[in-house]
């Protein structure tokens, strides 16, 4: 999964509809179990094909490898583009990105090019009473999925067979069709986003507030041995004037000066340095005696020199979730009941704050092992409640570490030091841990049970970065006003009197086409031809450092997409990169940059948001499937053919 680092109109809204009325997901229908029917799929992002070869030649998998013995070890071809929103929502409906609708991270209005969420939107409240500065919902808002499809969960459901669906990735809010439901990637956090932290930190360059990617740096000072910092929540929904609702907090620091004695409302936590917090309910003020939940984790990086205290994003608070994570509206406080409280952000390993040297290499793995030892002890309590029917659960830790520490497995990378060697064996690891997950599932199989073990892409080094913006620039289907203003984000200081194409997001290439865009002016006449022509030429792009192709296949939408039922936002063109090469972050935000090609030098160093075909997942089974699936958007028909249905997908109508 590759996050991008922006925040998005929904921020504020998603709160306001949650205050304006109680949103509870539905409970799952009252199905009835088919005795003896019992499938386990564990989907685990990120787990690359090669790699898995690799450590099972090596004899580190024995649990995967039986379960290949027994049923079978394929590569899983993923989808277009292999992005993992994409990825699970093809999976989960069968269809393609252009009949499913979620074809990025993030989508943007034609009109404006502002961004938002792909999967997920917030319908405010209709009335509104204004009373002087604050103002009064008088009618609900809501939190609309925008996946389109028919889940295959669904179809069970219909029939009487009970689903459980844990942190399915874009299924957020939940479906509401299933028995039981967990949201998952997507889920965002307070403010409405991926995640957006806050650094506490004296240092002295550090004068003011700034916004980092994903993330905010605030100056502390210890004063007669306390810091004092506000942790800034999302704009209060009964104000006027966007005002953030904000959680105060003190550390107190220890007389030896090895540690802090955090306070937060009535909630204490004593922390050394280097040690994380267990989970800190706070309460962000809304109206007198009354406030909205959530939940934070501290980090103490440093008392000296310098004061420095990371703080996560405010997280939905499992036992009173400002939104809907889940199926009944309970379901999400039976998991902290029993296991405790836990991440319900969609991705909590804060990758960004990595890669922008928040975190580093050390305490994000610290943290990546809190949110693995969550989702483990979660799975077994899971596993021990399941009788019958279809559990999905889901694991993403695999896929953001091996994000961030790719080039450990990659030393012909750019940014490649001896540094990196140490932690050489941290992605096998995982793969060693999940497989011990594995081991965990077929224990609880009986003789006629199926298990299977799939991921919705793997994974490359990234190395060398193309803006594609720049590129389109070079080759004549953009223009820019102002070089200096086309730096800047969102595609500022573009002349779109003579662009003919633009880039935003990881893979989307989008003509400026008359009526759709606002200031387009492509016919749409001309649509077909141009979008050939920039295809072409794309795939004729060659690397001047490394003498190779940069793009190996540029998809051409719509030809590519069977599913023809979104339009207004699909992309005209999927860029399909070349393994070890990647679109350049700035170009990705809508920055025109001075240069196409450029060295990766972010700890962010490997991806998948490449050419498909390089990026294959992996499909395990405990025996044959009655329906073989070559592709992830054949698989949940081949697992809904092991119950007896067929006839999947079944398109429905655009949301």
């Amino acid at each position: 999964m590759t996050p991008l680092p922006v925040r998005t109109r929904t921020a504020g809204a998603m709160l306001l509809a949650a205050c304006a009325v109680a949103l509870a997901a539905g409970c799952g229908g009252g199905a009835h179990v088919v005795a003896g029917q019992k499938v386990i799929v564990l989907g685990i992002d990120g787990f690359d094909h090669q790699l898995t070869r690799d450590l099972l030649a090596a004899g580190r998998l024995p649990n995967l490898a039986r379960l290949a013995q027994q049923g079978g070890f394929t590569p899983l071809a993923t989808s277009t583009p292999p992005l993992s929103p994409v990825a699970w929502s093809t999976f989960i409906t069968g269809l393609d990105p252009g009949a499913h609708g979620i074809f990025d991270f993030i989508h943007r209005e034609p009109d404006t090019l502002a961004s938002f969420l792909s999967t997920s939107r917030t319908v405010p409240p209709g009335k509104i009473l204004t009373l002087g500065p604050w103002q009064f919902p008088l009618s609900s808002g809501r939190v609309e999925l925008l996946r389109g499809g028919e889940a295959f969960w669904e179809v069970l459901e219909a029939r009487g067979i009970e689903t459980t669906i844990v942190r399915m990735p874009a299924n957020f809010p939940p479906s509401g069709k299933a028995t039981r439901e967990l949201s998952g990637m997507g889920t965002p956090d307070m403010l409405g986003t991926y995640g957006i932290f806050t650094l506490f930190s004296s240092k002295p360059d550090v004068f003011e507030r700034r916004d980092v990617s994903g993330g905010v740096i605030q100056p502390i000072d210890v004063i007669d041995g306390v810091a004092r910092g506000t942790i800034e929540g999302p704009p209060h929904p009964y104000r006027i004037t966007p005002t953030p609702m904000a959680v105060e907090f003190a550390a107190h620091v220890d007389a030896s000066g090895e540690a802090v004695l955090i306070v937060v409302g009535d909630e204490t936590r004593v922390l050394e340095v280097g040690e994380w917090s267990s989970w800190v309910p706070v309460g962000l003020p809304l109206l007198p005696f009354q406030t909205l939940p959530g939940e934070v984790r501290f980090l103490l990086k440093s008392l000296t020199p310098y004061f420095e205290l990371y703080v996560s994003p405010i997280n939905l608070d499992p036992y009173a979730p400002a939104l809907p994570i889940s199926t009944p509206g309970y379901y999400a406080a039976e998991l902290a009941d029993a296991e405790g409280r836990f991440y319900t952000q969609g991705m909590p390993e804060d990758t960004r704050a990595r890669n922008v040297e928040a975190l580093t290499a050390d305490e994000l793995l610290a943290q990546a092992r809190l949110t693995a030892d969550e989702t483990r002890r979660q799975f077994r309590y899971v596993l021990d409640q399941f009788r019958d029917g279809l559990l999905f659960y889901y694991f993403g830790h695999v896929d953001q570490v091996s994000h961030v520490m790719w080039r450990s497995l990659d030393p012909g990378h750019p940014a490649y030091t001896e540094a990196d060697a140490r932690y050489r064996a941290v992605i096998g690891d995982l793969y060693v841990e999940m497989d011990a997950v594995v081991g965990q599932a077929m224990a609880a199989l009986g003789p006629n049970d199926l298990l299977v073990v799939m991921s919705d892409h793997g994974f490359a080094p990234w190395r060398r970065a193309v803006n594609v913006n720049s590129w389109l620039r070079d080759h004549g289907y953009l223009a820019v006003t102002d070089a200096r203003a086309a730096t800047a984000p969102g595609l500022a200081g573009v002349d779109w009197t003579k662009t003919r194409a633009y880039a935003v997001g990881l893979n989307g290439v989008y003509l400026n086409l008359q009526g759709r865009e606002s200031k387009g002016i492509v016919p749409p006449a001309e649509a077909s031809r141009l979008s050939a022509e920039i295809a072409a030429a794309m795939e004729g792009t060659v690397d001047p450092a490394t003498n190779t192709p940069a793009i190996t296949k540029a998809f051409v939408t719509a030809a590519a997409f069977a599913g023809r039922a979104y339009p207004r936002i699909e992309p005209d063109i999927v860029v399909g990169y070349a393994r070890g090469t990647r679109v350049a972050s700035d170009s990705a935000l809508g920055i025109v940059g001075p240069d196409v090609f450029s060295d990766n030098r972010e700890p962010w160093s490997g991806d998948h948001s490449m050419d498909p075909a390089h990026v294959p997942g992996v499909l395990f089974t405990s025996r044959p499937l009655k329906v073989p699936a070559d592709r992830l958007q054949e698989l949940a028909a081949s697992i809904l053919a092991e119950f007896g249905v067929t006839g999947f997908p079944k398109v429905r109508s655009t949301p």
